[in-house]
């Protein structure tokens, strides 16, 4: 079940001379976010970039001062700050006629909750700022207690018997601030990853990409099944890979079978659904009633969306 980092895309010359994540980070073996900040390495190439990481697993990866496992240059923020210092960063940067982005990755915690003030102000003025959610469905830093992106049925140090709410839908929030683009990314489908960040990246204004994140250690699961585990939800409609563009066009852009055998692989693979009372029809009736309204937003199209006047450079 494990699969080749990049999807098996091979390093050439295009790619960045100073890997974003460099070797010796702390990251746990299997972690989703080593694979994101690969692709997104790949995809900011060798354009000037600056990076604001919240209190999360993200700012621990760089190791102990006076070293850094980051090619970039970095702040640490406090939790809800993250958009606020990155929107300093990209006003300066454009005072200086400097071509610089400004990238803000955090995780659940510091995107759903703590820093979701933060968030929405950012993209309610439209700064002109990448903001990356990598979202591992729970406070992986502190314990791995629940957040408001943990799943419905899923165990954690705070929802001993499962969750019992639905997640957020954090897209539908970004995109009732009518932001110029907003996506889904999946790890398991790296093509599309990869043009969404390329996009992301070169549209100006308030830009917000969500990633499901495996965490082995708190989703207590293998670590070399964390691609096939975002595949499998991917497949059973549990994790939609969409893209919004003006808060008002939606499409899809993999279409899922729904299969409760995936639904069923998804939950039997991970741990922290072993002790909760939740059943595949259970969850399967929360994934179908959220892809109502998903069907309801859309046009039903896989096909990407067209630039519709976003400004770009």
């Amino acid at each position: 079940m494990s699969d080749p980092i990049l999807g098996g895309i091979v390093r050439t010359d295009a790619d960045r001379a100073e890997p974003i994540l460099r070797a010796g980070n702390t990251n746990c073996g299997g972690c989703g976010m080593s694979i994101a900040l690969q692709m997104i390495s790949r995809a900011v190439a060798e354009r000037r970039v600056q990076i604001v990481i919240p209190a999360c697993c993200g700012i621990v990866t760089a190791g102990p001062f006076p070293a850094s496992a980051y090619g970039a240059p970095v702040v640490a923020s406090t939790f809800a700050a993250a958009a606020a210092v990155a929107t300093g960063l990209a006003r300066v940067a454009h005072a200086n006629n400097e071509d610089i982005r400004v990238l803000c990755f955090a995780g659940d915690g510091g995107t759903y909750d703590i820093g979701l003030a933060s968030v929405s102000a950012a993209a309610e003025r439209n700064e002109d700022i990448l903001f990356l959610c990598y979202d591992n469905e729970i406070y992986g830093n502190t314990g791995g207690q629940r957040s408001s992106a943990t799943p419905f049925g899923a165990t954690t140090t705070t929802t001993p018997a499962g969750k019992r709410v639905d997640k957020k839908d954090i897209l539908a929030v970004m995109a009732a601030h009518r932001v110029p683009y907003a996506a889904s990314v999946s790890m398991a489908h790296p093509e599309d990853m990869m043009r969404k960040l390329r996009r992301a990246l070169d549209v100006r204004g308030f830009r917000f990409l969500h990633m499901l994140s495996p965490c082995p250690t708190g989703w207590k699961s293998e670590p070399a099944e964390g691609v096939q585990l975002v595949r499998w939800a991917v497949e059973s409609g549990l994790y939609p890979v969409v893209e919004i563009v003006n808060g008002s066009s939606w499409a899809v852009n993999v279409e899922p079978s729904f299969s409760e055998e995936a639904i069923e692989a998804f939950l039997g693979r991970q741990g922290r659904f072993a002790g909760a009372s939740v059943t595949v029809a259970e969850v399967r009736r929360t994934v179908l009633r959220s892809w109502d309204a998903l069907r309801a937003r859309t046009d039903r199209s896989t096909a990407p969306l067209g630039a519709q006047g976003m400004e770009t450079d």
